[in-house]
């Protein structure tokens, strides 16, 4: 694992900081903006505003990396209710990314007590006050879902914002998001960055329904998902014709312990054999119509 000190700061276009990856090659958050980020592409969709009108809400951030989305979460439902309850179950791989975001004072923009509560978080991994119960779970989040599959959490916002599935296939698999949908309210909201059709396919398959979320600073739009169609914004005609191709064939990982090569060779494998359109049709007639 990387030392505290191996991150370096990036700053981002809304004037927030990430850090950039040399494990996965790549940036922890868009450069448009982080904390943007946070906001528009995982509470916002999650419809967390209104949800803050409850006694409690319960919240499972997947990745919570340098816990961004966490507090803005956090924030957004105590503006509106300070008195609401927040049950959160975080997951993260490495503890010295959170630690590291501790380290250069990264949360010190949030109000007040959220630095304070999340500083305590990371440092014994549990929290609970009057305002907030929190668990923070190390290790592959593979192994940390079925336990609380097992626990019965019922989320009603959960935040999927793990590194792209070229990179992590591990957590974008149909396997993982059976999980993950186990684990979500009936009422619940899914919100993730990525629009890939195989984590679409993947989600779908998985018993959730889904629409797309507006793009951050010029850059693709993300993904909501929930039980119910009918509160989701609809897919372009485009989006939907691209889960028709081959590129829609989700990552598998049957037993939830298979390594990334693996992953990313068998889903080869399937589109290599699969009567599905390729994708690069696809591709030619929507820039043709786009032209």
């Amino acid at each position: 694992m990387a030392n505290i000190h191996s991150f370096t700061p990036q700053p981002t276009a809304d004037g927030s900081f990430t850090f950039f990856s040399e494990a996965f090659g790549e940036y922890f958050h868009s450069t448009q903006g982080a904390k943007t980020e946070a906001l528009l592409k995982f509470v916002e969709p999650c419809h967390l505003k209104q949800k803050a009108q409850q006694q409690v809400v319960r919240l499972l951030d997947v990745c919570y990396g340098l816990g961004y989305n966490t507090a803005a979460a956090l924030e957004t439902i105590w503006t509106i209710n300070p008195r609401c309850r927040v049950e959160l179950v975080a997951l993260e791989l490495d503890p010295t990314v959170p630690r590291s975001a501790i380290a250069h004072h990264f949360l010190s923009g949030w109000n007040h007590p959220i630095p304070e509560l999340l500083e305590c978080l990371v440092a014994t991994s549990e929290v609970k006050t009057d305002q907030l119960q929190a668990q923070l779970y190390f290790g592959d989040a593979r192994k940390s879902i079925q336990h609380l599959s097992q626990l019965n959490f019922q989320a009603d916002a959960i935040f999927l914002d793990p590194f792209s599935s070229r990179r992590c296939p591990q957590l974008w698999t149909v396997e993982f998001f059976q999980h993950l949908a186990n684990c979500c309210a009936k009422t619940g909201r899914l919100a993730t960055y990525s629009c890939a059709a195989a984590v679409r396919s993947g989600l779908i398959t998985a018993g959730f329904k889904i629409g797309p979320t507006p793009p951050v600073g010029g850059r693709q739009p993300g993904t909501v998902a929930s039980f119910d169609a009918s509160t989701l914004p609809p897919l372009s005609e485009r989006s939907r014709q691209h889960l028709q191709t081959r590129a829609a064939i989700p990552y598998r990982d049957p037993q939830l312990a298979d390594q990334a090569e693996i992953i990313l060779q068998q889903r080869q494998i399937e589109q290599q054999a699969s009567t599905l359109e390729p994708t690069s049709h696809w591709q030619k007639r929507w820039s043709a119509k786009e032209g």
